[in-house]
């Protein structure tokens, strides 16, 4: 069968095709760092959820300001199938800080998983098909943390940023409950001043090349679990 294209405009029309496709694949890589949230099935929580106070958005800064105050720690360390992370939060990102500590203290993340691997860009946790999660997310608040990037910290190798939610959030809010590691050699400096990095890997960055070597599946969910379990040093 013969073709009637016009060979002439082909080129042009590959081009655009190809960019729009390359566009596409970055675009996947950088918005909002933030999966979308999978049916809960299974899974048990050690937390008691009617004790956790529901924070609603127009009392988080001085409610997290407060806490904060009386839970001073900057240091974390994360426990995983693959060795241990050490984590050192800073302290001029008080917002966020204090509400990690938060939800370690509380337990929450031993509900879930690292559950986004991206190899030489980020490796991102906080997330998970299990019910504890989802019901305990549900009790904490459906509330927005403001973006501290006045702090100045930057998306080098071992930064330790806030996922966010894309939609509906020119202010660039972070999610209270996901974070993320960057793994590139590199650093991720093109979300610069889209996310808030509020500390850093002070030791385990080989556990993070361990952890994004894992087999995923096609929305960068690794195949198996990579658990993890926070607890809070000093």
């Amino acid at each position: 069968m013969c073709s009637c294209e016009d060979t002439k405009n082909t080129a042009p029309e590959k081009k655009k095709i190809l960019k729009e496709k390359k566009q596409a694949e970055q675009e996947k890589r950088t918005d909002s760092i933030l999966n979308s949230i999978k049916i809960p099935a299974g899974g048990k929580s050690k937390v008691d959820i009617a004790a956790i106070k529901t924070i609603e958005q127009e009392e988080l800064i001085p409610f997290l300001t407060k806490y904060g105050k009386e839970n001073p720690e900057t240091k974390v360390f994360i426990e995983t199938p693959f060795g241990d992370i050490k984590v050192q939060l800073y302290k001029d990102t008080p917002l966020h800080r204090a509400n990690f500590i938060r939800l370690v203290k509380m337990g929450y993340f031993d509900a879930t998983f690292f559950h986004r691997v991206s190899k030489n860009f980020v490796i991102q946790g906080g997330n998970s098909d299990r019910t504890a999660a989802s019901k305990i997310r549900s009790k904490v608040g459906s509330f927005l943390i403001p973006s501290e990037f006045e702090a100045g910290h930057t998306h080098t190798r071992g930064a330790f940023g806030a996922a966010k939610y894309s939609e509906q959030n020119v202010s660039n809010a972070s999610s209270p409950f996901e974070f993320y590691i960057v793994q590139g050699e590199r650093g991720a400096h093109h979300i610069d001043n889209e996310h808030t990095v509020f500390g850093r890997v002070i030791s385990g960055m080989d556990v993070v090349d361990k952890i994004a070597q894992v087999e995923v599946d096609d929305k960068e969910w690794p195949r198996e679990n990579v658990d993890i379990d926070i607890k809070v040093l000093d």
